[in-house]
């Protein structure tokens, strides 16, 4: 039975209660068992937060780019120290299978780090021609002063990872609100910067409910920026209370994976894997509908169900044979279960699992799932599932594929599969997606290229991923310097 821990925040540079000394409990999907109490952050604590950032952030901005890219990478030094107890952690605390995932995703919040070190030594301003004869212009990259983030549960390290180094790396002083139900993650992050010994107030984590916390670090005067990424309904919520504030929100999809009639099959059903069963299809950029050409619907449909039979192996993350785990928490569960029952009720056919899975701790585990002959108008074509399913549309032709990307609300990534490279790049050219892949899984994504939605989308504003974040997470200051001598 795993032994429950008593956690605090951190904030001003020292571990500490919340002001009320109320907690709340932190359960594991994987077991059901209560793992630790957190501190549960009230608007008090956010604001406190925010005004030790506020004292820190000048000193922080003063240091050079190379000093502060030293901070980043001993915060790397430290993370790889500690990466078996960071992967235990996640795989606990998120239910992500030990083997095949959690080392991964510490491995790759390691490289956020030494690439925000990196991107703060080359963040330049530039030197444009002024109108005027002898006078020089100079744009200087200015930090905010202090940026909030909000973050998911479901990439517990490397999403908050991917805005608090490159906002800190730049000359920001951070306030971080985890989702409380990796909290545990949270916290151990912030242990690998604590122990990096930032100034006091750089970085302050500051744990409890989204609507009290996150709220406050959104509206208050004393943030100048604030980064989210999570679900669309929420973002719009943090992009009000920000409103008048620079923002940088990456929020959910429903980005389609096309299999056009002439794509290799063998490996789009590969990708489809990727795309729907990787973190159990609880990613932003997962295969949230299979859009396949009525043509090789079929092949297509039965190499995909028993390959995921063959090799999608639901079970403990603890188990080096598991491939995928639990689903984290019971909402993402119970939007399975609307989702995959509304598609049957239109009629759907199930070719593999189709509900929960019986003999588990908890009933957070959902069976890896393949439908067919899911009508375009169900619920789980339209929306965002979070979950486990691959959902195939049978389509007709590109433009078909292309109309029904463009008709849903989202407008973050699409995918598709075919040997012809021009309908792949005309594909591209016509969707409203910030991302497109051609011939490569939705969930392929590279952490230094600029990643987010399209503009008019549900999907958010601004991109993350290296020193495009930088751009959000800075402004620029003009210096005009007159040159000449006055006669």
């Amino acid at each position: 039975m795993a032994t429950a821990t008593v956690q605090k925040m951190f904030v001003g540079g020292s571990w500490q209660a919340s002001s009320s000394q109320e907690t709340f409990d932190a359960t594991s999907p994987v077991t059901g068992e209560l793992i630790a109490t957190v501190p549960q952050g009230d608007r008090g604590d956010g604001a406190r937060a925010i005004t030790a950032a506020r004292e820190a952030a000048p000193g922080w901005e003063g240091l050079t780019a190379f000093e502060r890219a030293a901070k980043m990478h001993a915060i790397g030094d430290l993370i790889e120290a500690r990466r078996d107890e960071l992967a235990r952690t996640l795989a606990l605390d998120q239910g992500k299978p030990l083997r095949a995932e959690a080392f991964g995703e510490v491995d790759e919040l390691v490289e956020y780090w030494r690439m925000a070190a990196e991107d703060a030594k080359r963040l330049g301003g530039e030197l444009p021609n002024s109108f005027s004869p002898g006078k020089r212009v100079m744009l200087m990259r200015r930090a905010r002063g202090v940026v909030g983030v909000i973050s998911p549960w479901n990439w517990p390290y490397t999403m908050p990872a991917e805005l608090i180094a490159p906002a800190l790396a730049a000359g920001n002083a951070v306030v971080w609100t985890p989702a409380p139900s990796t909290a545990i993650c949270a916290v151990a992050l912030a242990e690998c910067l604590a122990e990096a010994d930032l100034p006091a107030g750089v970085f302050n984590l500051v744990t409890g409910p989204g609507p009290v916390v996150g709220d406050e670090i959104a509206r208050n005067p004393g943030t100048d920026a604030v980064a989210f990424i999570g679900s669309t309904a929420t973002g719009r919520l943090v992009a009000q209370a920000a409103a008048g504030k620079a923002t940088l929100l990456e929020m959910g999809g429903n980005g389609p994976l096309v299999v056009m009639n002439d794509a290799d099959l063998e490996a789009a059903v590969e990708a489809t894997l990727t795309a729907c069963y990787l973190c159990a299809g609880q990613s932003c950029t997962a295969g949230e509908r299979i859009l396949v050409h009525r043509a090789v619907r079929d092949e297509f449909v039965d190499r995909l169900a028993r390959r995921v039979t063959e090799r999608v192996v639901l079970g403990d993350p603890f188990n080096d044979a598991t491939t995928m785990g639990p689903l984290n928490n019971e909402p993402v569960a119970l939007k399975m279960d609307e989702h995959v029952g509304d598609a049957v009720a239109q009629g759907a056919r199930i070719l593999t699992g189709g509900s929960r899975a019986d003999g588990f701790p908890t009933t957070l585990y959902w069976e890896p799932t393949v439908l067919t002959d899911v009508p375009a108008a169900s619920r789980i074509a339209r929306e965002e599932t979070f979950g486990p399913v691959a959902p195939v549309v049978a389509i007709d032709s590109l433009e078909q594929a292309i109309e029904l990307t463009n008709a849903s609300p989202y407008g973050l990534l699409a995918a598709i599969f075919t040997a012809d490279l021009q309908a792949g790049l005309e594909f591209a050219d016509r969707v409203r997606t910030g991302w497109v892949n051609i011939n490569e899984s939705s969930n392929y994504w590279e952490a230094h290229l600029p990643f987010g939605g399209r503009a008019g989308t549900a999907s958010g504003v601004g991109r993350v991923g290296g020193r495009y974040a930088m751009e959000t997470l800075t402004e620029l200051q003009t210096v005009v310097m007159s040159a000449s001598r006055s006669e």
